[in-house]
């Protein structure tokens, strides 16, 4: 039996399908840092933490006896919760192409914000540090302007060739941003969104929990993210009116290459 308990839920497996569909579609284009930064796992829900390849050594050891303690980043296990009405289920199964799955997809994105802020702003509380708060480079105020927009990430390009770090490079825009980039069209009609496609050589990337935009090498071994249970709906609860589920992950994040990411501030 699974920790998720889905085998208690008066949901049918035709339902479950639905329900895993519905989240997979919701999560897909929301899931920002998955796109630009490594991804390990998923490893399991039994997975703790992650190894960092570190030791500290131990002041009290027995006499004659040198010891050292490995150094590991705990996952941090986040659970968005939700219920879905049972006539809804009901319908669904009577082959409903409308079912009611808001609340679903509200979790959906609450989670999503939630692991793209641990991974570009950090959570302390985790003990995840952020790329946008751990960068060596100075920060590049994105303005009002979007037609500049290809200068500052040409800028920070620039700034990550100059240390050393090579591409292809990725951008993470805040929804305020991507927005504005959607919007806009340069001199000629030349849409925004492909001329920062080509600076970078890599993806712009929609980060809903990002706020202004990050610019970061995607070339490989700079930005860490190991998964434990990946995304996965578990059963709560029931009555007779809802089922109580949640969407439920472990995770960790790590940064090896401070310098291979410039923060673009709004």
């Amino acid at each position: 039996m699974s920790h998720l308990l889905r085998e208690h839920a008066p949901i049918t497996q035709a339902g479950w399908s639905l329900l895993d569909d519905e989240a997979r579609e919701r999560l897909a284009p929301a899931l920002a840092a998955r796109k630009l930064v490594d991804f390990a796992g998923p490893h399991g829900w039994a997975h703790s933490a992650t190894n960092l390849g570190r030791a500290e050594r131990i002041a009290d050891a027995p006499e004659g006896i040198v010891a050292a303690t490995r150094r590991v980043l705990p996952l941090v296990e986040a659970r968005a919760p939700f219920s879905v009405a049972r006539s809804e289920l009901a319908d669904a199964d009577r082959g409903a192409e409308d079912v009611d799955f808001e609340e679903l997809d509200s979790a959906a994105h609450r989670i999503a914000v939630a692991e793209n802020a641990a991974v570009f702003h950090g959570w302390g509380a985790a003990a995840i540090s952020g790329i946008a708060e751990t960068t060596t480079h100075d920060t590049i105020a994105l303005g009002e302007d979007c037609e500049r927009y290809p200068r500052h990430v040409a800028v920070a390009v620039d700034t990550l060739r100059g240390v050393g770090i090579d591409g292809p490079y990725g951008l993470a825009l805040g929804p305020e941003a991507h927005t504005r980039v959607l919007e806009t069209s340069q001199h000629g009609g030349y849409p925004l969104l492909e001329h920062l496609r080509e600076i970078l050589g890599g993806p712009p990337v929609w980060a809903p929990g990002v706020e202004g935009a990050v610019v970061l090498s995607v070339g490989g071994g700079h930005f860490l993210f190991e998964s434990g249970e990946d995304l996965s709906i578990g059963y709560e609860s029931h009555d007779a009116e809802s089922v109580q589920l949640y969407l439920e992950e472990s995770f960790s994040f790590r940064i090896a290459t401070p310098e291979a990411a410039v923060a673009l501030t709004p």
